[in-house]
């Protein structure tokens, strides 16, 4: 017999990274569903943008995911706005792409400190939460290279290899507790970070939406390990079973293996320079000189 969804009206879901994309469809998702939502953005003036085109007293607030001033900051404002927080959704992330030798190493530093440091940190801060309220649900977004290595984003991959293991280990942590625990692994998604990209044969590319509803469920139904598409699992699952030549094999033949390495730079020419902006406004800022600033 089917486990009824868990209703999630009135819970309190902070996200990050919420200002465009996988974020903003989320949000509204969850809005649909009752929750009360915040987002919290490295760009203010969108957080907050958004936060009024979604409506239904959203909030935007400024969040830089690397400091932990900054994260504690902002859910300390989401707990005193609108109530205790019940979910976060690590969603903040960044994907420039390229030659491994080509990478610098301030953006090597940079992806690292969004997509894993801001993680561990956001967990952190969550469960703390969650523990003291004796209830809570983390989601950590990652991605199909967290599950395979692509050629063109080595540094990106091996952030994502490690949110999924994270994930893993803190949902160990707390089993027997009341506080969930979800790993979203999408594959490509039809946002700015995944423009210009080249497909893999036979799989269609990940909406946004498709992935908020994913959210959803998993938050109504406690869900730990979600694919998009689905038989992605069944696909990155099987390559464990079957020696590495015939995987490659594959992978070549579907052109996984070019996701990554042949994109349309034009299509992808606005992300990127925002991304060479982040890395360059990280290296300018006082706190760069000072790690242990930034790293809880």
């Amino acid at each position: 017999m089917a486990r009824t969804p868990r209703s999630l009206a009135g819970r309190v879901v902070a996200i990050t990274g919420g200002g465009r994309g996988i974020g903003r469809a989320t949000a509204l998702a969850l809005i649909a569903q009752g929750a009360r939502v915040a987002i919290g953005d490295i760009d203010a003036a969108l957080a907050e943008r958004t936060a009024e085109e979604l409506g239904s007293g959203t909030l935007g607030l400024p969040l830089d995911v690397t400091d932990g001033a900054s994260f504690a900051g902002f859910l300390d404002q989401v707990q005193e706005r609108l109530g205790g927080l019940d979910v976060l959704i690590n969603n903040a992330g960044i994907m420039p792409i390229g030659p491994f030798l080509d990478e610098t190493e301030a953006m090597a530093d940079r992806i690292v400190d969004i997509n894993l440091r801001g993680v561990i940190l956001g967990s952190k801060l969550a469960l703390g939460r969650f523990s003291e309220r004796g209830s809570g649900h983390l989601v950590n977004i990652a991605s199909t290279a967290g599950k395979a290595g692509v050629s063109g984003g080595a540094t990106y991959c091996a952030t994502k290899h490690a949110v999924v293991g994270l994930t893993e280990a803190i949902r160990q942590e707390v089993r027997g507790t009341q506080i969930g625990v979800t790993v979203v692994i999408p594959h490509v998604v039809n946002t700015e970070l995944g423009s210009g990209l080249s497909h893999t044969r036979g799989v269609k590319l990940v909406e946004p939406e498709d992935v908020a509803d994913v959210i959803v469920d998993a938050l109504q139904t406690g869900r730990y390990q979600v694919y998009l598409p689905r038989f992605m699992g069944l696909l990155l699952w099987s390559k464990a079973l079957v020696p590495i030549w015939l995987s490659e094999l594959v992978t070549r033949l579907l052109k996984g293996d070019r996701v990554l390495v042949d994109p349309d730079h034009a299509a992808r020419a606005a992300y990127e320079a925002r991304m060479a902006q982040t890395v360059s406004e990280a290296a300018s800022s006082p706190e760069s000189t000072e790690p242990e600033a930034r790293v809880a």
